[in-house]
C-alpha cells in the first residue's frame, strides 16, 4: 500500500484519471456486436477505469474492454456527475471475453491480483467512491467464486478485503474520449506515472495469463 506521503505526492505532480482535458463528445462504443452465445460479459470496478481497461486488454482470451459507470443509482451518468460521489456509480469496466479461453475464476483472480485489495474508497492517488472497488457478479456461481476468493485473501491480510461485492445491474458506456485511453494518449502524465507502473506489476504477477505479441 502506498504511504500517505506518496498519495500526496502523486496527487500534487499528476493528473487524477479523468481529470485530462479533453472536448470530445460522449461516445456509446457499441459491446453488442459480440455473439452471446460464443462471449460472456464481466464486470469489475478498481480505481481508475484506464488502468483496469488496459489489464484486461493484455489477457487471454479477452475480445475487447469498454470503460463505463456501475454500482450506482442515477440513469445515463457521466464522468463529471460521477465524480461528484452523488451518483453511488465507479468507474467499470465491462470486459467481454471468451469462457473456453479464459474463465470467470481467472478474471477474478486479475482483479485482485492488479490491485491493493485493502485500500478503502479507492485505488492509489484516486480517492473517493467513484474509485472504489466493486467486484460484480451475475449469478449464484460467480458469486460462490468471488466469495471463496476474498475468504481465501482475508487470511493473507491483517486488514480487510476492501472490495464491494454487489449483484451486476446496469453498465453504462463511459464518453468515447476513455475508451482505449492508455493507447491513444500514452504521453499523459497520469498514464505514464500511474497506469503504466499498475500494468507492469499485473505483467510481473501474471506472466501466464498475457497475450502473446501476436494476439495484441
Amino acid at each position: 500500500m502506498k504511504s500517505f506521503l506518496s498519495l500526496i505526492l502523486l496527487s500534487i505532480a499528476f493528473v487524477s484519471c479523468g481529470k485530462a482535458q479533453n472536448s470530445s463528445s460522449p461516445s456509446e462504443k457499441a459491446s453488442e456486436s459480440f455473439d452471446d452465445e460464443v462471449y460472456k460479459r464481466a464486470y469489475f470496478a478498481s480505481g481508475c477505469f484506464w488502468c483496469v481497461e488496459t489489464i484486461y486488454e493484455s489477457v487471454k482470451g479477452v475480445e475487447e474492454v469498454f470503460s463505463g459507470y456501475s454500482g450506482g443509482h442515477t440513469k445515463n451518468p457521466t464522468y463529471q456527475s460521477s465524480n461528484t460521489g452523488t451518483t453511488g456509480h465507479a468507474e467499470a469496466v465491462e470486459v467481454i471475453y471468451n469462457p473456453e479461453v479464459v474463465t470467470f475464476e481467472s478474471l477474478v483472480d486479475v482483479y485482485f491480483g492488479s490491485q491493493d485489495v485493502t485500500q478503502q474508497n479507492g485505488q492509489g492517488p484516486d480517492i473517493g467512491s467513484q474509485y472504489r472497488s466493486i467486484i460484480f457478479y451475475q449469478n449464484e456461481k460467480q458469486k460462490k467464486i468471488i466469495e471463496d476468493k476474498i475468504e481465501s485473501l482475508s487470511k493473507e491480510y491483517d486488514k480487510p478485503i476492501a472490495a464491494e461485492v454487489m449483484a451486476f445491474d446496469k453498465f453504462w458506456m463511459a464518453e468515447g474520449y476513455h475508451q482505449d485511453y492508455k493507447v491513444n494518449n500514452p504521453n499523459n502524465p497520469y498514464i505514464k506515472n500511474v497506469s503504466v507502473p499498475r500494468f507492469r506489476r499485473f505483467k510481473v504477477r501474471f506472466p501466464e495469463l498475457l497475450k502473446s505479441k501476436s494476439e495484441r
